[in-house]
Formats: C-alpha cells, structure tokens, sequence
C-alpha cells in the first residue's frame, strides 16, 4: 500500500506532465497561450483533486491484493 506522500508525489508528478499535454492540446484547438494556459490549468487542478481521491479510495479496498 502506497503512503500518503507518495500518493501526493505521484498525483503531482502525474498532473505536471498532464499539464503540459493539456497547454498543447488547448493551444492547438484555441491558438491562444493564455486561453490553453487556463485550460490547462483548470484541468490540473481539478485532475489533481480526482486522482488523489480516486487513489486514497482504491487504498482502502482489499479486493485484488495479492498476499506476499
């Protein structure tokens, strides 16, 4: 089971380069800097917020953990 920080580390690490895909993406479709900035930033904070949720969940179901 994964520790708290590491889950934060880990969503953070995730979201950085999700960030940067979601600033290309948005810059392609808007051809502006600033409107896929503030895409691309929604989209990370609110990423971020799901992930770690969605990871802190999945920590406390057993169902599928192998006994080592």
């Amino acid at each position: 089971m994964d520790s708290n920080i590491r889950l934060l580390t880990k969503a953070v690490t995730w979201q950085v380069s999700g960030f940067f895909t979601m600033m290309l993406i948005g810059f392609f479709f808007t051809g502006s800097i600033a409107a896929s900035g503030g895409i691309a930033i929604a989209g990370t904070i609110i990423g971020f917020i799901a992930y770690f949720i969605h990871e802190l969940a999945w920590s406390k179901i057993v169902w599928g953990l192998s006994k080592r």
